[in-house]
């Protein structure tokens, strides 16, 4: 994605719509977590073992 700001003189702002939820038929197993939540709930149970 790149970084918003002002559009040049006379232009428009240009926006696109992009679904971020997928859909799951009943049955099928859940999608894998992206990298950033794998690594936070990594993070999380590190921190609550170690208590």
């Amino acid at each position: 994605m790149t970084r918003e700001h002002t559009p040049r003189p006379g232009r428009t702002w240009e926006t696109t719509v992009r679904p971020l939820e997928q859909l799951v038929e009943d049955g099928q197993p859940e999608p894998r977590p992206n990298r950033e939540t794998r690594r936070a709930l990594t993070r999380q149970a590190r921190k609550t073992r170690t208590r």
